[in-house]
């Protein structure tokens, strides 16, 4: 069965066979054999691929369902307050720091605890909750949701143009116009953030780089080698840096943020943990926040 979703997110036996540490002839034999027992064929074989069809298709929400109790039989009976037991969580560069921290510590706390930390983008992870290959993920928030997922909202992050500080012009529209902008990855759920919002400002950047990093974006800036704009990262002091200039959008946008949170399916028999470390992070994430704004202040 766990071979059977593997297939069903990739559509491809060989793909399978490495997620699942098979040969593909032995993937090719599973299917098979599942198909005999359950007296139906799930899948439209063409070429290299092996999709879902209307059995397989219908089947599958039930698989993974019989999965999640057999995942939680095997969980062990520990005292109410211990968590014990593996579990996958992904997430997006900028809070796999806090979740590390996180993680550690529960760690510490519970010797039983197996947590296992995956980095990728956004909706690399969210494909990857939905085909119950992690349990959860940190990621950014769409404005797609599935039916087998729950969203937690953790936090948001407003976005501004961060300049070097010897940029000239006095708002975002004018700092943007005239200097080199340096984007944001437009694959990514933040970067069609970002190009929405230069689309409203009605503003023709001169697009000098695209990249997929946060930070390296921000050092740029600092290099003086263009602006850019971005999500206020929690905890980053870009606004304290005396070589950053941060801007505000203008009003007429209204507020504009990204939303963080966790994506997780629904009904799977790691929730106890997940909704714990979930927990944790908003603690962390709170607290940092707090600090940021005593610093500011």
């Amino acid at each position: 069965m766990r071979t059977f979703l593997a297939v069903a997110h990739h559509g491809s036996f060989s793909e399978a066979a490495e997620q699942v540490a098979l040969t593909q002839a032995a993937v090719s034999f599973q299917m098979r054999a599942l198909e005999t027992e359950l007296g139906r064929e799930l899948f439209d074989r063409s070429g290299r691929l092996a999709l879902l069809n209307a059995a397989g298709r219908e089947l599958l929400p039930e698989i993974k369902h019989l999965l999640d109790l057999y995942d939680r039989l095997r969980q062990p009976r520990n005292a109410p307050d211990e968590l014990a037991g593996s579990v996958s969580v992904g997430a997006i560069v900028s809070c796999m720091g806090t979740l590390s921290k996180v993680v550690s510590r529960m760690k510490r706390d519970h010797p039983a605890l197996d947590v296992r930390l995956f980095s990728g983008k956004a909706s690399e992870l969210a494909g990857k909750v939905e085909a119950g290959e992690l349990d959860a993920a940190f990621i950014v928030e769409a404005g797609r949701k599935m039916a087998s997922t729950r969203w937690i909202t953790l936090y948001e992050e407003p976005l501004a143009v961060v300049a070097p500080a010897s940029a000239q012009g006095s708002d975002a529209r004018t700092v943007l116009a005239s200097h080199p902008f340096l984007r944001f990855d437009r694959t990514q759920r933040t970067g069609l953030q970002i190009e929405r919002v230069l689309r409203r400002l009605g503003v023709a950047v001169n697009e000098f780089l695209e990249l997929n990093a946060i930070e390296t974006l921000v050092e740029l800036v600092r290099q003086e080698v263009g602006v850019t704009l971005l999500p206020m990262l929690i905890g980053a002091n870009w606004q304290q840096s005396p070589d950053l200039r941060v801007l505000p959008l203008p009003d007429d946008l209204g507020p504009i943020a990204r939303g963080i949170g966790m994506l997780e399916r629904r009904e799977h028999a790691r929730q106890a943990i997940t909704g714990e470390v979930c927990a944790q992070v908003a603690a962390a994430v709170r607290r940092r926040h707090g600090a940021q704004a005593a610093a500011h202040d």
